[in-house]
């Protein structure tokens, strides 16, 4: 059988060049055309001299391709994405421009007016997790946020249950890829380095996307506060989830619970110790730790994934196998880096 042919806008940013590691040894697919919006005409393997072997020339358009990823920013991707979609070709776009469903939030957290919101309503949001069967037929496919991912992730089984009541706190981690590879002084190595900074507070762009998922999983939960922070690593998220219980739980009930909605989801593991992010780096792993503070009362959810795998590219592809019927575990790293 023939390999289906995928490209990718946009390769030269960290998620598209980790894109293309994947996918460069994924069993069923070849990775055709490759597009960089600085680096047109280069080969490859003068960017990234790890992915040389590819042969591949860097583009200034794609060529014939069956699939396209999307590894834009946002704004850029959906108009780069629009002549795909509308010769049906089939889509994953990495960006948030078809994460959210009301239109005019684009404009409010992202500063720009969507140029096709009567699309957002066909593209299903892809984590596989929460909607794996609506990703088998879909389109167009919203590839969710690296936060939103570690922190849906970890307060998904509790919501679906309806046992959270209140406000619901997150505090996230980050290593410095998740702020791109394009120079930027907050991760200019002499400021990062030995350092640990909140950002973005009460105003960050994944925060309405994290609200929308978590409030379709239980619409009582009110508004969530969500704070970032920067820390001197590379790759690498930790999500710490605060929320109160609507009755008493014990750890043991918690622990099932989470162990029940995740047991036939081959990329996450529910930890008896709250993980590390080395113990995700490299993988496509979601690595939760669920317990309960029973002088508070409140559920406390660690969650650990790798931002550019399971955080961008390899939930990516992730959602490519179920698109097309491949394994859902082809191509993507199950063990992570050590040490």
């Amino acid at each position: 059988m023939s390999k289906v042919r995928v490209g990718i806008l946009n390769v030269t940013g960290y998620a598209g060049v980790e894109l293309a590691r994947l996918l460069a040894g994924h069993p069923d697919v070849e990775l055709a055309s490759v597009t960089g919006r600085s680096a047109a005409g280069q080969p490859l393997g003068k960017i990234f001299p790890h992915l040389e072997s590819l042969g591949l020339t860097i583009e200034e358009e794609l060529g014939e391709v069956d699939f396209v990823f999307s590894a834009l920013p946002h704004h850029e991707s959906s108009a780069q994405l629009l002549p795909f979609i509308e010769r049906g070709v089939r889509v994953i776009d990495i960006s948030a421009d078809f994460r959210l469903t009301n239109p005019s939030l684009y404009e409010e957290w992202y500063g720009f007016p969507h140029p096709a919101p009567e699309l957002l309503s066909d593209a299903v949001y892809g984590l596989p997790e929460l909607y794996r069967e609506s990703i088998k037929t879909a389109k167009i496919i919203a590839n969710p946020g690296c936060y939103p991912t570690a922190s849906i992730l970890a307060l998904a089984p509790a919501l679906k249950a309806g046992i959270v009541a209140g406000k619901i706190v997150i505090d996230a981690k980050s290593g410095l890829s998740g702020a791109g590879r394009s120079l930027n002084f907050r991760s200019h190595y002499c400021e990062a380095n030995e350092d640990v900074t909140a950002y973005a507070l009460g105003n960050h762009r994944h925060q309405p996307e994290i609200q929308q998922e978590l409030t379709a999983l239980d619409n009582k939960i009110g508004d969530i506060t969500f704070t970032p922070h920067l820390v001197p690593m590379a790759r690498g998220i930790l999500a710490t989830c605060y929320a109160p219980l609507r009755e008493n739980a014990l750890a043991e009930e918690i622990t099932s619970l989470y162990a029940e909605f995740y047991r036939d989801k081959p990329f996450v593991r529910v930890m008896s110790e709250p993980p590390h992010t080395k113990y995700a780096t490299g993988t496509n792993l979601g690595l939760i730790h669920p317990m309960i503070d029973r002088r508070s009362g409140f559920l406390i959810v660690v969650s650990v994934i790798d931002n550019l795998i399971k955080g961008a590219a390899g939930q990516a592809v992730q959602n490519m196998n179920l698109m097309l019927g491949f394994p859902e575990t082809a191509g993507l790293p199950l063990f992570a880096q050590y040490p």
